[in-house]
């Protein structure tokens, strides 16, 4: 290991997090702040009274929960019945920000992310992608991808727990000029800033020899695949006929490590490392390099990240973009509140397996419970009045003609009406 890597902060949730993580609920509300929820509600009512007039009903904080946990629990029991109930103000439009309409959410969404959690000694800089096929100015096609077309966000993580550290929505490009020179290099010295001691593991779209320098300035260390089109490649590397197959050819300099790797005839894959100083093969059949088996070790922080947010992930269909977005800020402020929240309760529900999926469930039920207790006292419509009445009535009886009868509700009211109303009896 080289010896830029000394780290400077302990991995794992920050004091601050630590000391305010009292519960599941409270862990979530470390992303979704006070300030985050005041820019959603004040556009919400804003569009409210502006599309209904005088009938709307002014959202609250109390409201804004429910909706959150709603959506966390339509995610868990894999349910596609959730409306949009919030706005964003969409129609805010700077032809310099593509972002406009969400940025101030976003801007303090993501400031709280590395404020929360010290990553551990790998990190992983990836690219992820949104599903989304809607109008919008930055969608992104990619066939690599399962969706193919969403919104693509470049991401830094964690490696061991997938945290999301850091993330920026790739907006397209620029309105005037050319196109973005060295946005790999960009990119990565962007989502890495605040790091030290670390290494990073990323694809062959961000790897560079510059790209490796500069990030040796901030004592962070890199391991990558490259493209073959790269001018810092000594054609000696590139040549891959007539090698033995699973034979490794290395290239040095005094601050980086490429090595040529084939493991099939004729076909070769190129990596660079300024962390590896030495020629190691592993004793395995394939005698793969060191450079490759840290490399594939470390580069599914991100292709993690999406699978366990895809698991139970909240999004619904929808054509506004920014409401796309939104959903992936509750996914990975729910998965970030439950890396949080494991580590700084190891014991609890020992016995489970799917913790995350009892998290979640609990997270969602406590967003709702306020609103729950509220509607009880408060029904919104005569007929869930009349249904809270009637099952009052029915249970204040000391002896109910048919226990075995079900309580028949007025006309008008629904199931969710009464499921709402009254819970658990």
């Amino acid at each position: 290991m080289a010896e830029q890597n000394v780290m400077k902060m302990t991995p794992g949730p920050t004091r601050y997090a630590v000391s305010h993580a009292h519960d599941i609920a409270s862990t979530f509300y470390l992303f979704i702040t006070p300030a985050i929820e005041k820019i959603i509600l004040e556009m919400t009512n804003l569009e409210g009274f502006r599309k209904y007039g005088d009938s709307w009903k002014r959202m609250d904080e109390t409201d804004l929960h429910a909706y959150i946990g709603l959506l966390i629990l339509a995610g868990v029991y894999r349910s596609r019945d959730c409306y949009d109930l919030i706005t964003v103000s969409q129609d805010l439009q700077d032809v310099t920000d593509k972002l406009a309409a969400i940025r101030e959410i976003w801007d303090k969404w993501v400031e709280r992310l590395p404020y929360l959690y010290n990553p551990g000694p790998d990190v992983t800089v990836d690219e992820q992608l949104v599903p989304f096929r809607g109008r919008c100015l930055f969608r992104q096609y990619m066939p690599s991808k399962p969706a193919k077309y969403g919104i693509k966000s470049w991401v830094a993580c964690d490696v061991k727990s997938s945290y999301t550290w850091k993330m920026q929505v790739y907006t397209g490009k620029p309105t005037s000029g050319g196109p973005e020179k060295n946005q790999g290099m960009r990119v990565v010295l962007d989502v890495t800033e605040g790091l030290r001691g670390h290494n990073v593991t990323c694809d062959n779209f961000f790897t560079s020899y510059e790209l490796g320098q500069q990030l040796l300035k901030r004592k962070i260390t890199m391991v990558g695949t490259v493209r073959k089109n790269k001018p810092e490649l000594p054609p000696a590397l590139l040549a891959s006929k007539d090698r033995e197959v699973f034979s490794s050819k290395f290239a040095f300099t005094p601050t980086t490590t490429q090595v040529s790797y084939l493991p099939k005839k004729n076909k070769n894959v190129v990596l660079l490392s300024t962390l590896h100083t030495e020629a190691d093969i592993s004793d395995r059949k394939d005698r793969k390099p060191a450079i490759i088996l840290d490399y594939n070790c470390n580069k599914g922080g991100v292709d993690n990240l999406d699978k366990v947010i895809g698991t139970y992930s909240c999004r619904r269909m929808t054509a506004r973009w920014p409401l796309v977005i939104f959903h992936n800020i509750i996914d990975v402020s729910s998965y970030n509140a439950f890396v949080i929240w494991r580590e700084i309760n190891p014991t609890w529900m020992p016995r489970k397996r799917n913790k995350r999926r009892v998290f979640l469930e609990q997270l969602g039920k406590a967003l709702v419970t306020p609103f729950i207790k509220r509607r009880e006292h408060l029904p919104r419509t005569e007929a869930s009045a009349a249904v809270v009445k009637a099952v009052q009535r029915a249970r204040s009886r000391d002896q109910p003609e048919d226990p075995a009868a079900p309580a028949t509700a007025p006309a008008g009211a629904t199931g969710d009406d009464v499921t709402a109303l009254l819970g658990p009896a």
